[in-house]
């Protein structure tokens, strides 16, 4: 069985969190928070931060990296990211760096960690999907536009946890530079809270059983603003209901199983 829990998610640091109970062996996807924080939630979910054997690194911005190092060196795991990713920016010591190739799949505990290929503003970005016994955790954020390859993943995936950054009324009518607002509205920017609803209203399968809706704008959305515009429109397709909430980056959420 797989378990999920985002241990933090957001602008300020995201980590997520996927272990085989089967062999107790567990992975992150990013790990932009400090070690202290990822151990002490994952202790309010009853799970050790000694069996975590991986680090798989999205991109290079800061809120997905933060902790990579102290978290490699001290656990004495690989982190694996793309070439082009550990070029770019220091992640780790050379000593626990693995590249990959952005449509590669790595075998860790049991699971089946697969690159993917997104349109984001960094060097060379990927997302991740964890297999096991054909069950498929998709963990999707930091994405300008439901590309190809991320609506596939999306048809194919029991756990979805899924960028909503932004409400596109609180970013026009924001404070933000008018620069950043038009990079965060880009394809090369974040999904939207519309475009993650549509994507899933569009392309998901009975088989999504879980919807985490992810990476929040701590200034341009809501949690609340999030999950409706989410629920309003998946309540148009009558042979979807999934299970949904918002995870943010105050707490972890709970574990769920696959």
């Amino acid at each position: 069985m797989l378990e999920f829990s985002a241990i933090s998610s957001g602008s300020s640091g995201n980590c997520f969190y996927v272990r085989n109970s089967d062999t107790n062996s567990a992975v992150l996807i990013d790990a932009g928070v400090s070690m202290k924080k990822v151990e002490e939630r994952l202790a309010k979910v009853n799970r050790n931060i000694g069996e975590i054997k991986a680090i798989f690194i999205t991109h290079e911005h800061s809120d997905h990296i933060a902790g990579a190092d102290v978290l490699s060196r001290h656990l004495n795991i690989p982190v694996y990211a793309t070439k082009k990713t550990f070029e770019s920016r220091f992640i780790c010591d050379d000593k626990y760096q693995n590249s990959i190739r952005r449509d590669e799949t790595v075998v860790i505990g049991g699971m089946n960690v697969e690159a993917f290929k997104k349109t984001h503003g960094a060097a060379d970005p990927v997302s991740f999907n964890v297999i096991k016994d054909n069950k498929k955790i998709s963990i999707i954020t930091d994405a300008g536009m439901a590309c190809d390859n991320i609506i596939t993943n999306i048809s194919e995936s029991n756990l979805l946890c899924l960028e909503s950054n932004h409400d596109l009324e609180m970013l026009k009518n924001g404070k933000y530079p008018q620069f950043l607002k038009e990079w965060i509205a880009s394809d090369t920017g974040h999904l939207s809270n519309r475009q993650s609803a549509l994507a899933v209203l569009e392309n998901a399968t009975n088989k999504l059983k879980k919807v985490v809706l992810s990476h929040l704008s701590a200034h341009n959305n809501t949690p609340r603003d999030a999950l409706d515009t989410f629920k309003e429109l998946i309540k148009h397709r009558h042979d979807l209901n999934p299970q949904v909430m918002v995870s943010t980056r105050f707490e972890q959420t709970p574990i769920f199983k696959v």
